[in-house]
């Protein structure tokens, strides 16, 4: 692709993506707003093809876009992303590192993984107190079988992008590798304040603080209210960070101010803030309507995610399944899928190795309980008056032939 940063007279740029958006402020400054997560292509559903719904801010689009804004001056960037695809991160902070522009980036609500490699490809980063920067090593998702060569190429691959992760947080905060890679280990969370005081932000803005809480399960962020889904339980976050439970979830989808006191209210003094749902309904029902609108909003958008994620591993559980299913026998595939204990596709494997492992054991037991049941160890060589007495019988003439049949006998019941 190309990328020509020739001026471009005057020209007004309005683009406006699903979760991000590129204009001109006037001829010389320009705002890109990056709400949504980053990938390098769009996610499609592996069954039929088509788009899965989500906060994307998919890689070739974002840079053919951003051409659009070459010639300007003065470039702001507002952040609310949990991060996403480091292989689109990273090419996305060495593009806007290439424009000549004078950039600020400002966290409106989060900066997570790759958002916060993008967040420092700014000449100055502006967060908010109540704003989150997190760094990490980078993980990937593993299905299907490896040997012990590819994890390492794996693992490889992983030091690498660490490396360039670390080669971007140096730059902007001047730390030692080591250093650095410690925090990444960790996967550490920061505050606005702590980012500043680690060097990866700036300044931090005076003024309404952004609401931010997490769910119970730690997979959902609600930023002002509006939900957003993450691809990873967020382990890491400070203690003090509010959490949304299902009891706080009626009254006040979000609690970012939770242990502040309640304030006193009303022109005559004297009578305290509403402490619980019905309270606020008798004094002030309009407001307590839309708290709850708002909190069943949030709930219904939760699920629908959650649903939508659960039916994605599902689909994937089961095509897994079937790509291995040629070499186990129906019962076992069919117990796999859809049995009480359904399992993946790995799980169904080692299950089966199991069971074969143990089939070899108790085989093995039988055979010696038949041996031993038969009397085979207790038989006697046989004398030469035996063998006079068995001559002409149709008995054996010789030892030899009697240990031939017995052991013939001994196939018997083996088989």
């Amino acid at each position: 692709m190309s990328w020509p940063f020739g001026k471009k007279e005057g020209r007004a740029v309005s683009i406006q993506r699903n979760f991000y958006a590129m204009a001109t402020v006037d001829g010389d400054s320009a705002e890109i707003v990056m709400y949504g997560d980053i990938v390098q292509e769009q996610p499609r559903d592996w069954w039929t093809g088509e788009p899965i719904e989500g906060s994307y801010i998919v890689l070739t689009e974002f840079l053919e876009d951003l051409e659009q804004l070459a010639s300007v001056s003065n470039l702001t960037i507002r952040l609310n992303s949990c991060g996403g695809d480091a292989y689109a991160a990273i090419p996305i902070h060495n593009r806007l590192r290439e424009l000549g522009a004078k950039k600020t980036a400002i966290v409106d609500g989060v900066a997570y993984s790759g958002g916060s490699l993008i967040m420092c490809a700014a000449d100055v980063v502006r967060v908010n107190p109540s704003s989150l920067v997190m760094i990490h090593k980078c993980w990937c998702f593993l299905w299907g079988g490896y040997n012990a060569d590819e994890l390492r190429k794996m693992a490889a691959s992983n030091d690498a992008i660490d490396k360039a992760q670390v080669a971007i947080y140096k730059r902007k905060t001047g730390m030692e590798d080591d250093a650095l890679l410690a925090l990444m280990a960790e996967e550490l969370y920061m505050t606005g304040a702590e980012a500043v005081e680690k060097g990866l932000a700036d300044e931090l803005i005076d003024g309404e603080p952004v609401k931010i809480a997490a769910s119970a399960d730690r997979r959902t962020l609600f930023i002002n209210g509006q939900p957003r889904r993450v691809p990873f339980p967020l382990t890491g976050l400070p203690e003090s960070f509010p959490t949304v439970t299902p009891e706080a979830s009626i009254a006040a989808p979000v609690m970012a101010n939770k242990d502040q006191p309640a304030t006193s209210g009303g022109n005559e003094g004297g009578n305290p803030m509403a402490k619980s749902l019905e309270e606020l309904r008798k004094e002030n029902p309009g407001l307590a309507d839309q708290i709850m609108a708002e909190a069943q909003a949030a709930a219904s958008a939760e699920i629908s995610g959650g649903a939508k994620i659960a039916a994605e591993e599902e689909r994937r559980r089961l095509s897994e399944i079937d790509e291995i299913a040629h070499l186990f026998d129906d019962e076992t595939v069919r117990a796999a899928k859809y049995g009480d204990t359904h399992c993946t596709a790995q799980e169904m494997a080692y299950n089966a190795a199991t069971k074969a492992a143990k089939s070899g054991g108790a085989f093995m037991a039988a055979l010696k309980a038949d041996a031993e049941e038969s009397g085979a160890a207790s038989v006697q060589a046989a004398s030469s008056t035996v063998e006079q007495q068995a001559a002409g019988s149709g008995a054996p003439k010789t030892i030899e032939e009697a240990r031939a049949q017995l052991a013939a006998l001994e196939g018997k019941k083996e088989g």
